[in-house]
């Protein structure tokens, strides 16, 4: 069977929005491996990032008729899989859990290093979570995914000088954000 060949990414979003099931396939696989990429960087385990995954792609099946196209479908895709990662984060927390392996080795006193840790991870999460989109996309592509200015522009749909103008702005806003959270610990 031959895959379907998509004249552009316009051609691509009107048979999403249609529910053709070659598109969502074709969609689907050009997409998979950064979503995956995206997901164990926030989540780390592999079973967790493919969950994540799913729940992505599910995501954005559901809500592709409310895309409006002032991105790039890619990009839209990241963010939906940021979200996805960061409400498993979130539900991860609220349900802390211990496995009923530990039994007898469990114990109630932590190693201060490691919840200073997890903590400072959480609240530069945080901080990122309060800058502007155009800021948190460009900071989660170069800082957190590791991809370089060319592939940031190309996943952007954007220039090179954008995306290093922009990464610049995006680290200097989260700079101001977490400042006063690292002068209280």
């Amino acid at each position: 069977m031959c895959a379907p060949v998509f004249e552009s990414e316009t051609d691509l979003l009107a048979r999403l929005r249609a529910g053709e099931l070659a598109a969502q396939d074709e969609f689907f696989r050009s997409h998979v491996a950064a979503v995956m990429a995206v997901a164990r960087k926030y989540l780390g385990d592999t079973d967790h990032a493919a969950d994540a995954a799913q729940d992505t792609f599910l995501a954005a099946f559901r809500a592709i008729g409310s895309f409006q196209a002032n991105a790039r479908l890619g990009t839209w895709l990241h963010r939906i899989a940021v979200n996805t990662c960061l409400m498993k984060l979130r539900s991860d927390r609220r349900r802390r859990t211990v496995p009923l392996d530990a039994g007898c080795e469990l114990n109630a006193r932590h190693e201060p290093e490691t919840l200073e840790g997890g903590e400072i991870a959480n609240r530069v999460r945080e901080g990122i979570g309060q800058l502007p989109e155009s800021f948190r996309t460009i900071i989660e592509l170069r800082d957190l995914e590791g991809l370089d200015t060319a592939a940031t522009a190309e996943r952007l749909g954007t220039s090179e000088a954008v995306v290093k103008t922009r990464l610049h702005r995006a680290r200097h806003a989260l700079r101001e954000i977490l400042e006063p959270i690292a002068a209280s610990l």
